[in-house]
């Protein structure tokens, strides 16, 4: 309980005053949601990329979040063809278990269980599975429909990947940055993790809870929560990963379903209601899981 009361209240109550206050005011959600995709998130990531000692624990990550992916990829196929499930369906369960909230649950997690050094690794983790997200994600959620091309659009789009870019630039020649500067990118850094978290409470309170399909909900349900994290221990049982990045990355595997991916299956009519109501799901039960998690990794 005392995990519960520590790290996950204090993340579950910012994302109840997002749920609250989108309730009461109705606020458009795209235009709060830019402004963290396209000015806090890529401070955040430039501050955390050029300050990060970069080492081969970085690579590791990299190593897992390929193998954990394509498990889980593999893991809704074989269902899916048991269950002789049609391929939006199939892109649907995809979409719903293979891409975890890294963003606005993962990262307030682990920077309240583990700290800043944590949170450090879970802003890299958070940046490597945007990416895989924006083309892996975009591309089950419009398979047939130019897929890939719209995913490969979508990657460089995205700021971070340019914050990334240039902070590793900046690090790799040395270049010094003014203190004014990395001043202003430290106060909007600072603000990123509680505004993507009350955007996630936003995010839950726009989901109608009607027409759930359960047998397919449970079933994204455990994958999500339960099956994705042991297959993440069992990947790092096989590379040689820092004790603490072990821990981010099998919490962060644990996360529930990305707010992300719903967008793209209401975008893209990949079973979005089915996507909407494991993400639900999965943010509402993870709150139980979450705890237990924490509580045996400690």
């Amino acid at each position: 309980m005392v995990i519960f009361f520590e790290v996950v209240l204090p993340v579950l109550l910012v994302f109840l005053i997002g749920f609250l206050v989108q309730k009461w005011r109705k606020i458009k959600i795209p235009a709060v949601s830019e402004v963290a995709i396209y000015i806090m998130t890529p401070c955040l990531v430039f501050r955390t990329f050029y300050t990060a000692e970069l080492n081969l624990q970085y690579f590791y990550m990299v190593i897992f979040s390929i193998v954990l992916l394509f498990a889980l990829i593999i893991i809704n196929k074989i269902y899916s063809f048991i269950r002789q499930y049609p391929q939006s369906t199939e892109g649907g369960m995809i979409l719903a278990t293979a891409f975890m909230n890294t963003g606005n649950y993962g990262a307030p997690i682990i920077l309240f269980a583990y700290g800043e050094a944590g949170f450090d690794y879970s802003v890299s983790f958070l940046v490597l599975q945007a990416i895989i997200m924006n083309f892996f994600g975009v591309y089950y959620a419009a398979r047939g429909n130019a897929g890939i091309k719209i995913a490969m659009k979508a990657v460089f789009l995205m700021p971070a990947t340019y914050a990334v870019i240039i902070a590793l630039l900046a690090k790799g020649f040395n270049v010094a940055m003014p203190n004014n500067l990395m001043a202003t990118v430290d106060i909007i850094a600072e603000a990123t993790v509680p505004t993507v978290m009350i955007i996630l409470g936003m995010q839950l309170a726009l989901i109608e809870l009607r027409n759930f399909e359960w047998g397919k909900i449970a079933y994204g349900t455990v994958v999500r929560l339960i099956l994705s994290p042991i297959i993440a221990y069992g990947i790092t049982v096989a590379l040689p990963i820092d004790p603490l990045l072990t821990k981010v990355l099998i919490v962060s595997a644990a996360m529930p379903s990305a707010a992300t991916i719903v967008m793209y299956a209401v975008q893209f009519d990949s079973e979005p209601k089915l996507v909407s109501s494991i993400t639900l799901m999965t943010t509402l039960i993870s709150i139980v899981t979450i705890t237990l998690l924490l509580t045996l990794l400690q």
